[in-house]
């Protein structure tokens, strides 16, 4: 079954959404601030409303993907509006919070709207095909009643909760997980850079390695979920193990003057669990130590304006110049 839908906001991702479902023969009304981005939306079947009321008041599903929560409630938060969007369902996918995701679910009920709120896992090239991931979290029916939609914005869309802010939580989660791979990106080109290494060869080396890579990510997700943080015969690799290779990075970053931005900030939290004891532990140790603002050790001393533990007596490090 067809619907009804408008798209507010029709920038390079708007716009794809909005010609994925002309393509399955979706009743599409679109609206910008600037008409000019909209305008070729026109030729592939699309209205341009004039005002974003008049978009609103054409649809039965409303998708917003404007540039924050805050735009999209500049849009829809005037009286007309607020009364425009009644009996509607209100898909928001525009990047934000899980709690911004939350309080937008309530107001939208208050007003006599279903929500649901989305995040997009995806570049624009991948709206519309199998390929193309989008998770949806808030009213189970609602996600249900209009799947068909759904499935014509890609192929891997999926529900993931009843709470609003689920999908926008698991977005921030898997962007923290790219980011953690780009930021070691730029640190790997800065260090292949200095040595005077080829990039093309650092590119190389990270195709056969990455296997390795994924493989440590999936058992430090299982161990962390498992409570699994002593070592044991499964063991991939210690705490111990990866600071005695991280230590070496820090050297050649310093002699090389590459930036330890980042480098500074993986170090916090190795030295977090060296003060709670955890040096023997499974590199899945350190998921425990995130969000705690400093250390609480006694046997820390400062160096170079940061802290820095001092090793137990039976340190292991000081064999294998870990530290």
């Amino acid at each position: 079954m067809t619907r009804s839908i408008a798209v507010v906001g029709t920038g390079r991702m708007g716009s794809a959404l909005a010609s994925a479902l002309l393509a399955k023969g979706h009743r599409t009304t679109v609206w910008n601030r600037t008409k000019e981005k909209a305008e070729a939306l026109a030729l592939l079947g699309a209205t341009i409303a004039p005002s974003a009321l008049e978009a609103v008041s054409a649809a039965e599903i409303v998708i917003v993907n404007v540039s924050d929560y805050k735009a999209t409630a500049a849009i829809l938060r005037d009286d007309a509006l607020a009364s425009a969007i009644r009996g509607k369902l209100i898909v928001e996918l525009t990047s934000g919070t899980p709690h911004g995701a939350r309080e937008a679910a309530e107001w939208c009920v208050e007003h006599g709207a279903g929500y649901l709120d989305g995040a997009i896992m995806a570049t624009p090239d991948f709206i519309g095909t199998d390929a193309g991931t989008i998770l949806i979290s808030g009213q189970s029916q609602a996600f249900r009643d209009n799947e068909a939609v759904f499935r014509a914005l890609g192929g891997n869309v999926q529900h993931v909760g009843q709470d609003p802010g689920r999908a926008n939580a698991l977005d921030s989660a898997l962007l923290a997980l790219m980011w953690g791979e780009l930021f070691g990106a730029l640190q790997a080109i800065a260090v292949c850079q200095a040595e005077g290494i080829e990039l093309g060869e650092l590119g190389r080396q990270w195709t056969a390695t990455a296997p390795v890579v994924e493989g440590l990510v999936a058992d430090l997700i299982k161990r962390t979920n498992a409570g699994r943080f002593a070592s044991d015969d499964e063991t991939l690799s210690s705490i111990s193990t990866h600071y005695g290779a991280f230590q070496h990075l820090l050297e050649l970053m310093d002699a090389r003057g590459i930036d330890r931005s980042v480098a500074d900030g993986y170090d916090a939290i190795f030295q977090r669990a060296f003060a709670a004891g955890q040096l023997h532990g499974d590199f899945a140790a350190l998921s425990q130590f995130f969000g705690q603002g400093r250390i609480t050790a006694a046997a820390t001393t400062k160096e170079a304006g940061r802290l820095v533990v001092q090793p137990p007596p039976d340190h292991p490090c000081e064999e294998t110049e870990c530290l």
